[in-house]
Formats: structure tokens, sequence, C-alpha cells
């Protein structure tokens, strides 16, 4: 009991921290020339290492729900790429902190797609994620709250992915983990490829030493990474998982502090440690719903 309680603690530990210090490795990318989308399409074709030969082995898993696992390549690829171009543009903990609204996301979405009943204290969850992002989001300057910089669109907009992404992983519950992992990995790449062509951003020199080293981290640690979530969550009570996964916040709180120059505002701290909080209440409010 004590082995199987505490491995997946050990594993959702591990991929919090990886997140919370992402941004290190693709600062690193950044000087060899790979932007944020180029990093990403590069990152994730490394994990095709592990996702081919699970695609090629559990083929016939992909006509038990083909509408979920569309709606988890579109929108997890989304989540994924989204949220590292959101870390190489913007402020290190606001991104993850505006993503950390991604559970308040997936209430509304339980409650209209899934039709699944809202209780009072989710309601009240709701309101205080709102009023955190709110103060977050507040611009003197402009006298109201919104974001201020691409980054923060997409860090919202990676958040609200995450949520649908959610979604569709509970509708396709006949489907492996393994099968829903390895599409999200194609999904990221899919995405990346289309912003490639959309943005036109064709004509950037990159190093070859760049490139290896971002299929190395996706092969090697993007998929550690990505396996000790699914083994956690798979193995825990989702509040739980969920609480501990807000240990990112913590992980990119304390490294960006140490090793860039960036500071948050009191503004922006009031407003994203009540996200957070909100995150924690969203999370009890499942374990009440499971009961």
């Amino acid at each position: 009991q004590q082995h199987s309680s505490v491995i997946p603690v050990i594993g959702l530990l591990i991929a919090a921290s990886f997140w919370g210090v992402f941004w290190f490795p693709l600062r690193v990318l950044e000087a060899y020339g790979l932007d944020g989308i180029w990093a990403t399409l590069f990152i994730y074709t490394g994990t095709m290492i592990f996702a081919i030969p699970i695609l090629f082995r559990r083929y016939a898993e992909l006509r038990l729900s083909p509408l979920p696992l569309i709606g988890i390549l579109v929108f997890g690829g989304w989540t994924n790429a989204a949220f590292i171009m959101a870390l190489m543009n913007g402020e290190i903990v606001r991104v993850i902190l505006l993503f950390y609204l991604s559970p308040i996301w997936a209430t509304l979405l339980a409650k209209f797609i899934l039709k699944e009943h809202l209780s009072k204290s989710a309601y009240v969850t709701i309101a205080v994620a709102i009023f955190g992002a709110m103060t977050m989001l507040w611009s003197p300057d402009v006298g109201y709250p919104w974001p201020a910089s691409m980054a923060d669109w997409l860090a919202l907009s990676s958040g609200l992915a995450f949520a649908l992404t959610n979604v569709f992983t509970h509708m396709a519950n006949t489907v492996s983990v393994q099968v829903k992992t390895a599409v999200t990995w194609v999904g990221v790449i899919m995405v990346a490829g289309i912003m490639i062509l959309v943005i036109g951003d064709t004509a950037i020199t990159f190093q070859a030493e760049g490139v290896f080293k971002a299929m190395l981290l996706g092969a090697l640690i993007m998929s550690f990474a990505t396996y000790c979530v699914v083994y956690g969550v798979t193995h825990m009570p989702v509040h739980r998982s969920a609480v501990i996964l807000i240990f990112e916040v913590v992980a990119a709180a304390i490294s960006s502090y140490l090793f860039t120059n960036e500071r948050l505002s009191v503004l922006e701290w009031t407003g994203g440690s009540i996200v957070v909080f909100a995150a924690y209440l969203a999370a009890l409010e499942h374990r009440r719903s499971t009961k």
C-alpha cells in the first residue's frame, strides 16, 4: 500500500517540477535560433520514437472513439504548442498562473458539455477564480482587466484547450492511456506545422545542434514527464493529483526568481495566489462530487 501510494506522488512531483522549470531548456534552444513554434515542432518530433510504435501496435484502438480522439489531437496539440510559445514570449510565472484557470474552464465545460450538476460551492470556486484572473490582468493604463500581450492570450487559450482535452479524454474511455498520449503528441506536431505555414515562419535559420538537442529533450525528458503525469493520474484520485500538480507554480516561481530578472507585481502575485487557491478549491470540489 505504501509503495502504491508513494510512487504516483513522486511521479507527479517530478512532472510538476519539470513543467515548472521547462522555461530553462526553452531559453537554451532559443539561443540556437529555435523560436517557440520551431522548438515545439522539434521537441515533439523527438517523442515520435515512442508514439509511432504505440500507434502502430494499437492501431485498432483509433477506431473505438474517432471523434473524441480528433478532439484530443486538436486541443491536446494546441494546449502544448500554445503553452510553449507563451513560456518563450511571456513572463514565466504569469503564464503558468493564467494556465491554471484550466480547472475552472473544466468545471464549466463539465456543466455545459457533459451535463454535470454544479453545486453551490462550485459556483463559488468559479467566482473566486474569475476574481483572481481579473486581479492579475488588471491594467492601470487601460482601466480594466484585459490580457496584456500575446503570451497572455496563448496561456489562457492553452488552459482552455487543456480543459477541452480532458473532456475528450473522458469521452474516449475505451481507448488506452498510451494511445491518447501518442495522439496528443502527434497533435502538437500538427498544430506547430500548421502555425509555421500560416505565420510564414519558414525562412528561419537555426543550428543543427539545437535541433538535435530539442529532439533529445522530447525523446528523453518530455516523454518521461508525460509518463509520470499519466501514471500518477491513473493511480491516484483526480483531486489529489490536481493539488500535487500545483507544485508546478512553486517550481516556476523559485527557478525564475533565482535565474531570471523577471519579477511579478504585487497585483499579479495577489491575483495569481487567488487563482491557485481556486484551483485547489476545484480539486476539493471534485473529491466531494466523486464520493
